[in-house]
């Protein structure tokens, strides 16, 4: 299979501008100006370049100046599953700067957004009940399965991330783009790594925020990076007078409650308000605290949240774990982000050498491995998870609190990437740390300046005067036991 992709690829290429839609004036939601919309049809395996085709859409904002620059930006959304075109309300302001004089362009992956999506029931519209049983989870992913199957692009084996990247290549081509600039954020970062790779020549430079790379095995790191952001959480609040005061004995209390699990609960659901009752246990009550730990701002509320739990108050916990996700933008299409982990996490799951954290344990593992099982599973080269050398600049960026891509991960990136690689760690970051302080500026300036080296010799130090957000103090401490 892997030779036959390498023989055609001269005809991938000529196939694909063939039938090239040019972009045209369109509006797109959360941009207030007009901007410009074009699609791609592109082959779904790329062996068969005859075979069934799936249109990539993009979407190009121009850049304001009457003589813009030749390289455009590229944005590599996250997930996998995030639909890069549904996030561009959100993140289009921290790039407003650059796109003075530089194109911003968005593609849909596919199995996202507008490109062949592969999309499940929204679990977000769920009861509490029905998001916290996995006998249910793995009924209804099952049932999406077998409905994206059969769609005319629901050959779920040809989603990974390679190929994905041949399609953003091609989009490169068709905008008359000889190299661009790169920001990939989580997810992203994969996918950004991964054009490296293919298509070294093509990148002038590179911003990676949340560095996930191909050889991180997402199921097993899961449990190590999260767990060392609770400690490091629990940490803080015993260092904390202030936390300490709202939350005594925390680390006890947390640890014999999790033991008590699982419970009978009644609670209201985050996002309708409605009152539910169920069963708490224990993964459910894990996946609410690592959810929080995300964003530092939520988890200064997990130590009053936690405490709260244990004393039979559960509104504060499960009402933060919905903090991001009801965020716009922030769904996922859940066949196309299993087709990618299904293909390129899971089969080196024995492999993995993270030791698995004290309270999360396998309990990310078991879930990809039940869906997994049955799931159909791409082919990737060898060379997939290899980092070879950068001979363009790559500033990867790493937030000290992160639960996903903590900075040992960005670390180790930066140094296969050799001398063009710069890491800059935010200490009282969480995941995602682009959008924080200095930082739009920052990657401005890195982007923007006139040579290689000058971009490398970038100013980082303000990212270390960006604060850890205060511990969340309720409006009546008084009446707390």
């Amino acid at each position: 299979m892997l030779v036959r992709v390498l023989f055609f690829a001269a005809a991938l290429c000529a196939a694909a501008d063939a039938s090239a839609a040019t972009p045209g004036p369109c509006r797109v939601a959360g941009i207030r100006h007009e901007v410009l919309c074009g699609q791609l049809q592109r082959p779904l395996d790329p062996a068969r370049p005859e075979g069934v085709k799936i249109a990539v859409h993009y979407v190009v904002v121009p850049a304001l100046a009457r003589r813009k620059l030749p390289d455009p930006l590229f944005l590599l959304a996250g997930g996998p599953g995030q639909s890069a075109t549904a996030l561009a309300g959100s993140v289009l302001p921290l790039f407003a700067r650059l796109n003075n004089r530089r194109d911003l362009v968005l593609v849909d992956q596919r199995g996202t957004g507008r490109s062949a999506p592969l999309e499940c029931d929204d679990p977000r519209h769920q009861t509490v009940a029905e998001q916290a049983d996995p006998e249910r989870q793995l009924t209804l992913l099952r049932q999406c399965r077998e409905q994206l199957q059969k769609l005319p692009h629901g050959d779920l084996r040809f989603f990974t991330t390679p190929i994905a990247m041949q399609d953003l290549d091609a989009v490169r081509r068709e905008l008359g783009a000889e190299r661009i600039n790169l920001v990939g954020a989580s997810y992203g970062t994969r996918a950004g790594l991964d054009y490296l790779r293919q298509f070294p020549k093509a990148v002038r430079r590179m911003v990676l925020d949340g560095v996930a790379p191909p050889d991180m095995v997402l199921p097993a790191s899961f449990s190590t990076d999260g767990q060392a952001a609770f400690e490091s959480m629990l940490s803080g609040c015993e260092a904390d007078a202030t936390c300490t005061r709202l939350a005594p004995g925390l680390r006890g209390k947390w640890a014999a409650w999790l033991k008590g699990l699982p419970r009978a609960v009644t609670v209201l659901h985050p996002l309708s308000g409605q009152p539910e009752s169920f069963t708490l246990t224990r993964d459910m009550a894990l996946q609410a605290v690592r959810g929080a730990l995300y964003s530092p701002v939520l988890a200064q509320a997990l130590p009053v949240a936690i405490h709260d739990a244990t004393q039979g108050r559960l509104q504060a916990l499960l009402t933060l774990a919905s903090g991001l996700s009801a965020r716009k933008g922030m769904a996922i299409a859940a066949g196309m982000h299993f087709s990618v982990v299904c293909a390129e996490d899971l089969p080196r799951l024995a492999q993995s050498t993270d030791t698995l954290g004290a309270d999360f344990g396998d309990q990310g593992a078991r879930l990809y491995q039940r869906v997994c099982a049955d799931w159909p599973r791409g082919e990737l080269p060898a060379a997939f998870y290899t980092l070879p050398v950068s001979t363009a600049p790559v500033m990867l960026l790493s937030g000290g609190l992160d639960p996903a891509t903590p900075p040992r991960h960005g670390a180790r990136v930066a140094q296969a990437l050799g001398a063009q690689a710069r890491h800059v760690v935010v200490p009282h970051a969480g995941h995602g740390v682009m959008s924080l302080g200095c930082m739009p500026e920052v990657m401005q300036r890195f982007f923007d300046a006139d040579d290689d080296a000058a971009a490398l010799a970038v100013d980082v130090r303000c990212v270390q005067g960006i604060p850890r957000p205060p511990v969340f103090q309720p409006l009546k401490t008084e009446a707390r036991p």
